[in-house]
């Protein structure tokens, strides 16, 4: 502490200045500040009103140092790393289509805009510009959400030895003007029982058959594609997820709760009984034995109908729904979490395959499979002409 023009002696009714060092990002060496602690009666007071205004700006916590002190490393930088990490951790591993999504933000939206910035300058203001840009680009909501999340992820990967976060912060999402997500407004497309039968009617057979399962059963297509001939019950009445496809390789379901029994109606079991008829490996397999590509199903489906394959697995929630199906049911089958502990009190219903049956049976599938069963041109009789 100091006073202009008092060099010894301490003035009461005079300025009092408080000196400290600080670290900056960037610099090598330490920058000194100077700060007016204004007047004050003594010596000692003005020594406090300096501590506190150096803990008000944080100077000595660690988060502060360890930001200023850290090397200076850019968004472009640290992406791969953060890529890599979220590739090998060892908790909550992250699918390969999820990488892949972020990468594809990475490579087309955030690298070219925040690639050549230090993660220190990384902060509100530069997430609203981003959030602009992406406005500006016609992106949705959703979108831009989940890009301004990536953001948030590779800026909190910089860590120290001890784990704690180099530069963390405090996201203003009101100052950035992240927009909101209006569940009412996002687009799920969806198909009715005379659509489904459309696209069954005009699809080659095993694709066909492919459709009938998703619709049928509400399966995730990777679900669906990875099945193989031993994970049906001999009746077919019961098939068993254990396994999903993408891009040709095998992996882990999408979820705990996607590893799980789907109960199959008798019209949909009678089609894969004559299906998988001296079949080995995969139900949906090429002709060298693999499992099928995604791409391809999705060519013949377009074929038919521009939707998606989740178009299908929504209209088998809608035809449960209307059956009045118990929702342990619909999210079993399904393969959803369950939301409360009540629901986790209730989840030895499973393993009741009687109640299970019969309420399949009741649900039905909500369209007809009698085209790929041969029954298509089936011509009733007039008992009374034939008599």
């Amino acid at each position: 502490m100091f006073q202009r023009g008092f060099a010894s002696e301490w003035n009461p009714k005079a300025t009092a200045y408080g000196r400290y060092w600080i670290d900056i990002s960037g610099c090598d060496d330490r920058k000194r500040r100077v700060v007016s602690l204004g007047v004050c009666p003594s010596r000692s007071i003005a020594r406090r009103k300096l501590r506190e205004h150096i803990e008000r700006e944080g100077v000595n916590n660690k988060a502060y140092f360890n930001t200023n002190t850290a090397p200076a490393t850019t968004f472009e930088a640290q992406a791969p790393k953060w890529i890599h990490y979220m590739t090998t951790r060892r908790r909550r591993p992250v699918k390969p289509a999820t990488l892949r999504g972020w990468q594809a933000a990475l490579d087309k939206w955030l690298l070219p805009n925040l690639g050549d910035k230090l993660l220190a300058d990384i902060s509100n203001a530069a997430l609203r510009e981003m959030v602009e840009k992406m406005a500006a680009g016609g992106l949705v909501a959703k979108t831009i959400v989940n890009y301004a999340q990536v953001v948030k992820m590779v800026l909190a990967s910089a860590v120290d030895a001890e784990g704690d976060q180099l530069y963390p912060r405090k996201w203003n999402h009101d100052f950035i003007g992240m927009p909101i997500i209006r569940k009412e407004e996002q687009h799920r497309p969806t198909v009715t029982a005379a659509e489904v039968e459309q696209i069954l009617a005009n699809s080659k057979r095993r694709y066909a058959v492919l459709f009938a399962v998703l619709a049928g059963t509400g399966l995730r297509i990777g679900e669906a594609l990875g099945l193989k001939v031993t994970d049906l019950s001999p009746d077919c009445r019961m098939l068993y997820v254990r396994r999903s496809i993408w891009c040709g390789k095998e992996q882990l379901p999408k979820t705990p709760n996607a590893v799980r029994v789907v109960d199959v109606a008798e019209p949909l079991a009678r089609l894969l009984r004559d299906e998988i008829a001296g079949k080995e490996g995969y139900l949906f397999a090429t002709s060298t034995g693999t499992a099928l590509q995604q791409r391809n199903a999705l060519g013949w489906l377009h074929e038919a109908k521009r939707v998606g394959f989740h178009a299908f697995r929504r209209f088998r929630t809608e035809t449960l729904r209307r059956a009045r199906v118990p929702e342990d049911l619909i999210r079993l089958w399904l393969g959803h979490a369950k939301p409360t502990v009540t629901d986790l009190y209730a989840d030895g219903l499973k393993n009741d395959a009687a109640w299970r049956t019969e309420w399949c049976e009741r649900a039905g599938l909500g369209f007809s499979v009698n085209g790929l069963l041969g029954l298509q041109n089936v011509v009733p009789i007039d008992s009374a002409k034939v008599a």
